[in-house]
């Protein structure tokens, strides 16, 4: 009886151990930013400003997105994950990228604790996940495995691009590897195939290295793309400190983009900002940028294209200036996934450097109001 009893409990043992292993999760969520109104000065050729919602439709903050994500635990300490999200606009209910379901994530991977985190699609650049801790004040003070980072609607948002690839702020046909050790110490590697015959051709590889300590995190990353035949690099160091209720961050960046007969462009950015959050329902931000260019073709607009994806006018000369921009919000808290905000920036723009948004001008001023919840 005791030996039947044992194999019966054996048994039973198994099959948990088996239905554990098996265990897996699916989760639908999302996001919601809505700004209105919003305005925006020199918003055409003639000098007029225009009042509406968003910044051309645009929300200040986030990008509107829902997806689906899970994972699987094959055993061993290891889960199968993967992440599908598509990118709105609530201002008009249209897709942010027609044509393109899922224009935020769609990837595939595996995590494990020893070796860390692999995926393989289309997903963010690690170059943009490891900055985002001095980017701006708006994502996580610490470096992790998750995707995260920065927008880039507004004109305090465009230094993101230096974190870019080919394609944008994110991988085409990218893998990417990270890992957060215990120690503290992140490390990060990603590429993405061109997916042409000619090898390299589109293609971009990246690695960052970081540290995430009791009160501060940074981190450095170095970018390669291939972009049309040409080389775009760039190197990037930065981090935070928290002071109590005050996190400072400070980020530097330094690009070159090659550009065939017309020589180098050579870029040195830099940006510093604020966030205070006192108890209470209130937070404040406050941030400063400088994109600082040298020997650096127009686009055929006539305006500075942005780094690793823009493309140049080669009849169009070089041209030296720098865009600096100041920007601040407020944040209220209604609950833990719904806030209301008031937030404004001010750019301006000297020299040969010159955007196409202003329409000539050489400022711009955007101020909004608006609402973001998350389910």
């Amino acid at each position: 009886m005791k030996q039947k009893y044992l194999a019966f409990a054996v048994a039973a043992g198994a099959m948990a151990a088996s239905s554990a292993h098996a265990q897996s999760s699916v989760q639908l969520y999302g996001l919601i930013d809505l700004s209105v109104p919003t305005y925006q000065s020199h918003a055409d050729a003639n000098g007029n400003h225009v009042i509406g919602m968003g910044i051309g439709g645009e929300p200040w903050f986030s990008g509107s997105r829902w997806g689906v994500k899970g994972a699987e635990d094959i055993g061993n300490g290891t889960k199968i994950i993967f992440r599908l999200e598509s990118e709105y606009r609530v201002s008009d209910g249209q897709m942010e990228d027609p044509g393109q379901i899922f224009d935020r994530d769609a990837w595939v991977g595996v995590q494990n604790d020893t070796f860390g985190k692999l995926t393989a699609g289309f997903q963010n650049t690690i170059a943009r996940d490891a900055a985002a801790i001095y980017g701006d004040p708006y994502g996580n003070a610490q470096l992790t495995t998750e995707e995260g980072g920065w927008t880039n609607a507004n004109n305090f948002k465009q230094m993101i691009f230096y974190a870019g690839s080919a394609t944008g702020t994110r991988y085409e046909n990218g893998i990417a590897w990270k890992k957060l050790f215990d120690n503290g110490i992140f490390a990060a590697a990603g590429y993405a195939f061109g997916n042409s015959t000619s090898f390299g051709n589109n293609a971009n590889y990246q690695v960052a290295l970081g540290y995430d300590g009791p009160a501060f995190a940074v981190s450095t990353f170095y970018n390669h793309v291939n972009r049309q035949g040409f080389t775009n690099q760039t190197y990037s160091v930065g981090g935070n400190y928290t002071f109590g209720i005050l996190r400072a961050n400070a980020g530097y960046f330094r690009y070159w983009g090659d550009q065939g007969a017309l020589g180098q462009r050579q870029d040195n950015s830099w940006t510093v900002s604020f966030k205070l959050s006192p108890k209470g329902a209130l937070d404040y931000e406050l941030g400063y940028q400088q994109m600082r260019v040298h020997n650096a073709a127009y686009n055929s607009d006539g305006n500075i294209p942005n780094a690793n994806i823009g493309a140049f006018d080669s009849t169009s000369g070089l041209h030296n200036g720098f865009k600096e921009t100041l920007y601040g919000s407020i944040f209220y808290h209604l609950s833990k996934r719904t806030e209301v905000y008031l937030a404004a920036d001010y750019m301006r723009l000297h020299g040969g450097y010159t955007v196409g948004s202003t329409f000539g001008a050489t400022n711009q001023v955007e101020a909004t109001t608006g609402i973001r919840t998350r389910f």
